[in-house]
């Protein structure tokens, strides 16, 4: 205890034991007789013992974190992901550092590289770029698994919901309860998600031979623009204004409600609103909100286990691209027009 800190070597001198052997205990306990352990483990606590982590780290090569870089850390839904993330990671006695790129491209630029000095295992990402260059040099040193994206190709891992289908499900609804002119709110059409639900949202139209999309963007996918969309809904003339609105997240969507009671249009008499993703927040809104349901935890748990799958030495790993359906949850902000 040179810095008055215990070390190894004291453990082992209390407990009568090798520095070996209380290696053994810290990280391969199943190989130490349950005698010897217990022993091990009072010492430990008897002189206040805390491993070097940094230190262990050095010498493997990895630390025992994993990360999961998200898009917004100020939406529900990536917070739900998250949960299913630690819950997995939790159980391998992993740590999770969560990031939040804020859909900033050097945001999420600089949280990769630091990631990569931290010598994380591996790194769970919901992308702004999925196909960028930064990404493909991620690839070739550590495991990455991709979150709520499609990857562009079978040489890695990703864990998605089929947006496409989603998009299917709105429009599909909001064309079965009558309406004709629906607003699509969403941007920037740059994020992958975006485009996934409109074209689904568009093969809603083709399909039924009917009605009209007509694209509302936004900047960002949050409240505040669903409340600037609003503003711009009513200022059309009445007889352009579209009677539904299909929003590519919930955040849109309640934004757009508020903005909708601000001005006195009821919903859905005056304008049907269908979000995407069903957070907490979207059954809890004033008028509960129809919206496409994603198993946001699921997500969050399959991606975890992907990830410690390749990181493992000890499995024979395969690329795997998972993708799960969504379902369409309705409620009060859509109703069947008579």
């Amino acid at each position: 205890m040179t810095d008055g800190t215990p070390g190894m070597k004291d453990v082992a001198a209390v407990a009568g034991v090798s520095i070996g052997t209380v290696s053994n205990v810290l990280n391969r306990p199943h190989l130490v007789s349950e005698a010897t352990r217990l022993r091990v483990q009072a010492a430990i606590v008897e002189l206040g013992f805390v491993r070097n982590e940094t230190a262990r780290q050095l010498r493997a090569g990895s630390s025992r974190t994993i990360a999961y870089v998200v898009l917004d850390a100020a939406n529900p839904f990536f917070n739900d992901v998250a949960r299913g993330v630690e819950e997995i990671a939790r159980g391998e006695g992993m740590v999770v550092y969560l990031c939040n790129s804020n859909q900033d491209g050097i945001r999420e630029r600089e949280y990769l590289e630091r990631l990569r000095e931290q010598r994380v295992q591996g790194v769970l990402i919901t992308p702004i770029d999925p196909g960028g260059q930064r990404l493909a040099e991620v690839y070739s040193g550590m495991p990455v698994v991709l979150v709520d994206c499609h990857a562009p190709d079978d040489t890695q891992c990703s864990v998605a919901v089929d947006d496409v289908l989603g998009g299917e499900l709105a429009l599909g609804h909001l064309l079965e309860t009558g309406h004709e002119r629906i607003a699509f709110v969403g941007g920037p059409m740059s994020v992958q998600q975006v485009r996934d639900r409109y074209r689904g949202a568009r093969n809603a139209l083709e399909r039924a031979g009917r009605g009209q999309l007509v694209p509302l963007d936004t900047e960002a996918l949050v409240v505040a623009e669903g409340r600037r969309v609003g503003e711009r809904l009513v200022a059309l003339p009445a007889d352009e204004r579209p009677t539904a609105a299909f929003c590519a997240n919930d955040l849109l969507a309640l934004g757009l409600l508020q903005a909708a009671w601000r001005f006195g249009l009821a919903v859905p008499g005056d304008l049907a609103v269908v979000g995407y993703d069903d957070i907490e927040f979207a059954e809890a809104a004033a008028v509960p909100l129809t919206s496409v349901r994603q198993p946001r935890e699921l997500l969050g748990r399959t991606a975890a286990r992907l990830l410690l799958e390749e990181a493992s030495d000890e499995v024979v790993h395969t690329h795997q691209q998972v993708r799960f359906h969504p379902e369409l949850v309705v409620r009060a902000s859509t109703r069947i027009q008579r």
